[in-house]
């Protein structure tokens, strides 16, 4: 019998894109944004409609996904 494993990406992996203003802050899930209210393990897809960027003001779709 051959057994093939296939590694798929964890949830962790998928929900913990980082995201960039155009000012130079990164949302960082992981760290959340704890000064506005944003628990830390909050991903982008589930933060408020009304989170600006806490630097610029800037809207969220104004960020773009965070290369490193």
């Amino acid at each position: 019998m051959i057994t093939i494993k296939i590694r798929t990406p964890n949830i962790k992996e998928v929900i913990m894109q980082k995201w960039e203003c155009p000012c130079g802050y990164i949302y960082d899930p992981a760290e959340g944004d704890y000064a506005n209210g944003v628990d830390p393990d909050t991903p982008w897809e589930n933060l408020p409609d009304e989170w600006v960027c806490p630097l610029c003001g800037a809207e969220k779709d104004a960020f773009w996904k965070y290369e490193e």
